[in-house]
C-alpha cells in the first residue's frame, strides 16, 4: 500500500513539473499582452490630445486663444476704449525678421480694426513659418475676434522678400457684460513664427491677395 501511495505522489510531482512551465508561459504572455495594449493605448492618446487640446482652447478661449469671426459684431462697436498692444517673436531655426507696424493702438470695443505686421526673409533660399499666437490676460482670449489674419495659414517666403500681413480683428462687445473685466484697459496680442520643415506648395505667394484695400 505504501509502495503505490509513494508511486503515485512521484507520478504526480513528473505531472506538475511537465504543466508548471507553460502556466507561467501563459502568465507571461498574458501579462506582455496588457502591457503592450496599455502603450498602445498611451501613444493614441497623446497623439489624439493634441488635436483636442486645440479644439478646446479655440472653442473656449482657453489659455489665451483667439476666436474666428466672420463678420463684424451685429451690435457695432461701443464707447468703451481699450488698448490693443502688439507684440512678435520668431523662434530659433526661423532666419527672420517679424515686427508689427504699430506697437499699440485704442480702439473702441466692438470696433472692426486691420493692423500690419511686417516680414522678412533674412535668408537666401525660401523659408517656411507658422505663427502660434495668444493674447493677455489670458481670460480675454474668447472675447478677441479675428476676422482675418496671416497666422491661419503657414507662411512660405522667398529669399530676401519682404511682406506686410494683416490681422483684422475686434473685440467683442459681449466683454463689457463680463465685470471680471471692469477694470481691463490693455489687451496684448503675441505672435510667435515657428520654422516649417516641410512647407505645402502652393501655386501663389501665400500673401499675395492680403493687399491692404481687401482685407474686409
Amino acid at each position: 500500500m505504501d509502495h503505490r501511495s509513494t508511486i503515485s505522489r512521484d507520478q504526480s510531482r513528473t505531472a506538475s513539473k511537465g504543466r508548471w512551465p507553460l502556466k507561467g508561459l501563459g502568465r507571461d504572455a498574458l501579462v506582455a499582452s496588457i502591457c503592450g495594449g496599455v502603450v498602445v493605448l498611451m501613444v493614441g492618446a497623446s497623439y489624439a490630445a493634441v488635436p483636442f487640446y486645440n479644439w478646446f482652447c479655440r472653442a473656449t478661449g482657453f489659455n489665451g486663444t483667439t476666436q474666428v469671426a466672420t463678420s463684424a459684431p451685429a451690435t457695432g462697436p461701443i464707447a468703451r476704449k481699450i488698448s490693443v498692444r502688439f507684440d512678435s517673436n520668431v523662434a530659433p531655426g526661423l532666419p527672420w525678421k517679424f515686427e508689427p507696424e504699430q506697437n499699440e493702438i485704442e480702439v473702441n470695443i466692438g470696433e472692426v480694426t486691420t493692423v500690419f505686421y511686417t516680414v522678412t526673409n533674412q535668408a537666401a533660399r525660401t523659408t517656411a513659418g507658422q505663427a502660434a499666437y495668444n493674447v493677455a490676460p489670458l481670460t480675454v482670449g474668447s472675447y478677441f475676434q479675428k476676422i482675418n489674419c496671416f497666422c491661419f495659414t503657414e507662411q512660405t517666403m522667398a529669399p530676401g522678400e519682404k511682406r506686410e500681413m494683416p490681422v483684422v480683428f475686434y473685440v467683442d462687445p459681449s466683454i463689457a457684460s463680463d465685470h471680471e473685466n471692469d477694470g481691463l484697459n490693455t489687451i496684448t496680442l503675441s505672435y510667435t513664427f515657428y520654422p516649417v520643415k516641410d512647407p505645402v506648395v502652393k501655386p501663389l505667394a501665400s500673401g499675395e491677395d492680403d493687399k491692404r484695400k481687401g482685407n474686409l
